[in-house]
């Protein structure tokens, strides 16, 4: 259920179911699970609230069907402009930033403070808005990702609960709600982009004259990458991007595996760059794929390009078709058994896909850590459509 509960804000209504699916969700991304009350709620007349959640989501899952057949481009605008009507001027001036500003490539992924435990991040967080400036914060959050991109970016946020109490006094600030907003340039005018951030969530936008010319850098992590202990035990962010590779890896014959190992395990993704730095492609090439494993390769790509709005992932999967599926390199290190340290890289004409599960998660599992992420090879902030 507590997956689901980023879904079903997905959908918002006026009244009070607005408020009690807007209040789960609140309680998701600050403490991972839900209060008390909240629970109550669900338990008193849970005929009527399941009746109400279904109806919500079918009634929901309609209008979000309508409302996909307009193109990402213009919803991201329209939330947007939402969103940034709701501001101060103070929050305004933490909010946006001209399009040209070199802040736009400044992205990263880790979490950035000081040594007074303060964020350094730039952008509006979560934390400094009221209720309704964070629900069309998670708008324009939507706008700008298919429901299982949706899933993943707000689970992203609610793990950061979970290592806070693994944690407890550690060095980091965990906080859920240190998810910065950015909006470059003026929405809906020429070129304008916008960006959500924090630890493990880098989503990067570039849009103009109404459409979508970027999507990335698409970075996602996840620590831990499966809950080990507690009420969302057995959960896993990220794991079509796992599973899909350790099916394609497991599926290569000897020689074929031969030739996707790498010596020694790919490096640490780079951030805060315009273009990704990753060489010339290296592993296994697809053109010594079978039929079968090419679907396979597919289906691992589709991890990625799934977290992104229908149009979006469609246009980004046709120019890797137009680029040449022969020249796709997939490359391995390490095991694909559980527990075991790997690291994968796709890599195309068009995209690069990088993965790591090497590091400890917050209580010691071993490989239980991932980072992941999905770059234009030549238009990372859609600087090849300029």
């Amino acid at each position: 259920m507590i997956v689901m509960q980023p879904m079903i804000e997905a959908f918002p209504k006026k009244g009070r179911s607005t408020y009690r699916s807007s209040r789960l969700l609140h309680d998701l991304l600050r403490t991972g699970t839900t209060t008390f009350e909240t629970r109550r709620i669900m338990v008193m007349r849970s005929r009527r609230v399941v009746l109400a959640v279904l109806a919500l989501l079918i009634v929901g899952g309609a209008a979000y069907v309508a409302q996909n057949l307009e193109p990402s481009g213009v919803k991201m605008r329209a939330a947007a402009e939402r969103f940034l009507n709701l501001l101060n001027e103070e929050q305004k001036q933490r909010a946006t930033f001209s399009f040209t500003d070199q802040e736009r490539f400044n992205w990263h992924f880790v979490p950035l403070q000081d040594e007074q435990r303060k964020s350094t991040r730039k952008g509006l967080p979560l934390e400094a808005m009221n209720a309704e400036q964070r629900n069309a914060a998670l708008e324009l959050l939507r706008s700008a990702t298919s429901l299982d991109g949706f899933r993943r970016a707000t689970t992203i946020m609610s793990l950061e609960s979970i290592l806070r109490d693994l944690e407890k006094n550690g060095a980091m600030v965990r906080n859920p709600d240190w998810y910065f907003f950015s909006v470059f340039g003026k929405p809906g005018t020429g070129r304008w982009a916008w960006r959500v951030e924090g630890h493990h969530l880098s989503l990067n936008f570039t849009v103009e004259d109404g459409k979508v010319v970027s999507a990335t850098p698409l970075f996602m992590g996840a620590n831990p990458a499966t809950v080990k202990e507690g009420p969302r035990k057995g959960l896993r962010t990220l794991a079509e991007s796992q599973d899909r590779a350790r099916d394609l890896f497991r599926s290569l014959t000897e020689d074929q595996r031969k030739q996707a190992r790498i010596g020694q395990h790919f490096p640490e993704i780079k951030a805060r760059n315009q273009l990704p730095d990753v060489g010339k492609p290296v592993g296994l090439a697809a053109s010594k794929l079978t039929e079968e494993q090419r679907g396979l390769l597919f289906d691992l790509l589709r991890a990625y390009t799934s977290s992104m709005p229908a149009d979006v992932a469609e246009a980004e999967m046709n120019g890797i078709q137009e680029a040449g599926l022969d020249s796709i390199h997939f490359a391995w290190s390490g095991s694909p058994e559980e527990g075991q340290q790997h690291t994968y890289r796709v890599q195309g004409p068009t995209f690069v896909a990088e993965f790591l599960n090497v590091q400890e998660d917050s209580a010691k599992n071993p490989a239980n850590h991932i980072h992941a992420c999905w770059r234009s090879r030549k238009n990372d902030f859609g600087l090849a459509s300029k």
